[in-house]
């Protein structure tokens, strides 16, 4: 998505915007190595990846009747350039509304973060360009993860321009999203790149 990448985004800011976790220096590389295997289910290789995805039936929805969001997707990737020394993390957000059509996007980049509010628990704090917000992103367990969010700014997937996007403001019952691991070609959709789409599909 283009029109993701026509701000400058400094790792500093990505990471202040999601929530309740921080950057810090200094971050224990063994809990970052451990959380990056608990998330992505293994060790990395040059381009790793998860995804994750959550469809609320009927009754959930009913239980929750402010809640705007009808079904959500992530994909986190993590890759290790062979020129570079350090893994680069990033994130799409895929989401559907209950009570609107279409589907709507969002990318960004991630780094490790800490959560005072969960014990120092490591997460990803992950942010969009432009100010436009972000999440942090937690393990629940090896099969689900957690999405925090207060804000971010997602476009309509068929209308790639400015004009098309709007903010999923967390509310009564969007600030916290459990999204469940899932084969990854139920993320493919999110990927716009036709290389990377081929690799994704044949992992």
């Amino acid at each position: 998505m283009k029109r993701i990448f026509l701000c400058t985004l400094t790792l500093a800011a990505m990471a202040s915007l999601a929530g309740p976790g921080h950057a810090q220096d200094g971050i224990d590389k063994a809990k970052a190595a451990a959380f990056d295997n608990r998330m992505f289910a293994g060790p990395l290789g040059q381009k790793t990846y998860a995804c994750f995805v959550r469809r609320y039936d009927a009754n959930h929805l009913a239980q929750h009747p402010k809640q705007k969001v009808s079904a959500m997707k992530l994909l986190v990737t993590a890759e290790n350039p062979p020129e570079e020394k350090i893994t680069n993390y990033s994130f799409r957000i895929g989401v559907k509304y209950r009570h609107r059509p279409g589907n709507f996007d969002s990318s960004g980049y991630c780094n490790h973060v800490v959560a005072e509010d969960k014990g120092n628990e490591i997460r990803f704090g992950c942010g969009i360009d432009c100010d436009g917000g972000g999440i942090d992103v937690a393990m629940k367990d090896d099969k689900s993860a957690i999405i925090r969010l207060e804000r971010i700014r997602i476009w309509e997937r068929s209308k790639p321009d400015d004009d098309a996007s709007n903010d999923l403001v967390a509310g009564a019952d969007d600030k916290i999203f459990r999204v469940d691991r899932a084969d990854l070609r139920e993320c493919a959709e999110l990927v716009t790149d036709r290389k990377e789409l081929a690799a994704l599909r044949h992992k």
